[in-house]
C-alpha cells in the first residue's frame, strides 16, 4: 500500500519527445515496474510513432482511452505547460504530475480556476501535483518524476516536501539508517500549485502502511502552518518537521517562486513554532531529520 501511485498505475508522459521528457521517461521505465507502467506518450505532431516501445498519441484523451492510463506526467516547456495540465484534467485523469518549472503564475491561476469550475459543475476532480516539483515515488514499485531512484528503499515512512533536493536529503538519510519509505512526494515550490502539505498529510494519516512522516516546508505562505494545525487535531502518527530558509532576511525573495516572506507568520521561525505547538518534533538542522524520526518510533 502507498499513497497516490503503486506498481499498477498506468502513466502517460506529456512532452515525451522533448529532451527532458525522453531522459526521465527512460529513467522511470528502468526503475522497478516502470516498463509496465509507462504506457503512452502525447505529442500531436508525432501521433502514431513510438519511443522506448511506448506508443505516442495525439491527445491525452485518446492516450487514456487506448491504454486505460489514469495518471500523467508533464515535461512540456513553460509556455505550454498550463495548457497541458488542462488537457489532462479535461481528459478526466485521476492524477496529474507537472514537473515543469517556470510556468507563468497567471497561466496557473487560469488553470486552477478552470479546475475549480469543473468540479463545481459536478465534473470529475483531478488531483494535481506540482508544478515545479520532482514528482512522486513509491519505492520498489514506481517512480514518476526526476528523483534519483537508487537512494530510495521500501518501508513505512512518508516524506512530503516543497523542496526537491530536501526530499532527496530526507530519503537518503532514512535509507542510510535502515528506514524505508512508503511514498515520497515533492509538492513543488510554486505559489500556485495543486496538492498541499495538508492533503498529503491526510493521505499518510489514512495509509495503514505509513507509520510516521517527515514534513519539509519553506519560508513563504501559510501552507505548513495550516497542515500543522490539521495534524494537531487529526494526525495519529509521529511527524518530524523542517523549514528551509531560517537564515533568510525578511522581505527577501528566495530561489523558489513561492518562497517570498513578508516577515510575519510565514518566516521559518514562525512556522517551526507552529509545528512545535502542534506536536511535531522540529529541527533547524536538516541533517538530523531521519535520526530524530528514528528516535520517535
Amino acid at each position: 500500500m502507498s499513497i497516490l501511485i503503486n506498481k499498477n498505475t498506468k502513466v502517460i508522459t506529456q512532452g515525451i519527445t522533448g529532451k527532458t521528457g525522453q531522459f526521465h521517461t527512460e529513467k522511470c521505465q528502468e526503475y522497478a515496474n516502470g516498463k509496465n507502467c509507462f504506457v503512452a506518450g502525447v505529442n500531436p505532431k508525432k501521433a502514431g510513432e513510438s519511443i522506448f516501445n511506448i506508443p505516442i498519441y495525439g491527445t491525452v484523451k485518446e492516450a487514456a482511452q487506448q491504454t486505460g492510463a489514469t495518471t500523467s506526467v508533464i515535461y512540456v516547456p513553460p509556455p505550454g505547460a498550463a495548457a497541458a495540465i488542462w488537457e489532462a484534467v479535461e481528459a478526466d485523469l485521476d492524477f496529474v504530475i507537472c514537473i515543469t518549472e517556470g510556468i507563468p503564475v497567471r497561466d496557473m491561476l487560469e488553470v486552477r480556476n478552470k479546475m475549480h469550475a469543473k468540479e463545481a459543475a459536478g465534473g470529475k476532480k483531478t488531483l494535481l501535483l506540482g508544478p515545479n516539483c520532482p514528482g512522486i515515488i513509491t519505492p520498489d514499485e514506481l517512480k514518476i518524476g526526476i528523483m534519483p531512484g537508487h537512494i530510495h528503499k521500501k518501508g513505512r515512512i512518508g516524506v512530503v516536501s516543497r523542496s526537491g533536493t530536501l526530499t532527496y536529503e530526507a530519503v537518503g538519510q532514512l535509507t542510510a539508517i535502515g528506514l524505508g519509505q512508503s511514498t515520497a512526494v515533492g509538492i513543488g515550490g510554486d505559489p500556485i500549485n495543486g496538492l498541499k502539505h495538508i492533503d498529503i498529510m491526510r493521505m499518510f494519516n489514512e495509509d495503514p502502511e505509513t507509520d510516521a512522516v517527515i514534513m519539509i516546508g519553506e519560508i513563504g505562505g501559510p501552507d505548513e502552518a495550516e497542515a500543522a494545525r490539521w495534524c494537531k487535531e487529526n494526525m495519529k502518527k509521529p511527524v518530524v518537521g523542517f523549514i528551509a530558509g531560517v537564515t533568510a532576511p525578511p522581505g527577501k525573495r528566495m530561489g523558489h517562486a513561492g518562497a517570498l516572506i513578508s516577515g510575519g507568520a510565514d518566516t521559518a521561525d514562525a512556522k517551526l513554532a507552529v509545528m512545535e505547538e502542534c506536536g511535531f518534533k522540529v529541527t533547524k538542522n536538516p541533517s538530523e531529520m531521519a535520526a530524530l524520526l528514528k528516535a520517535m518510533l
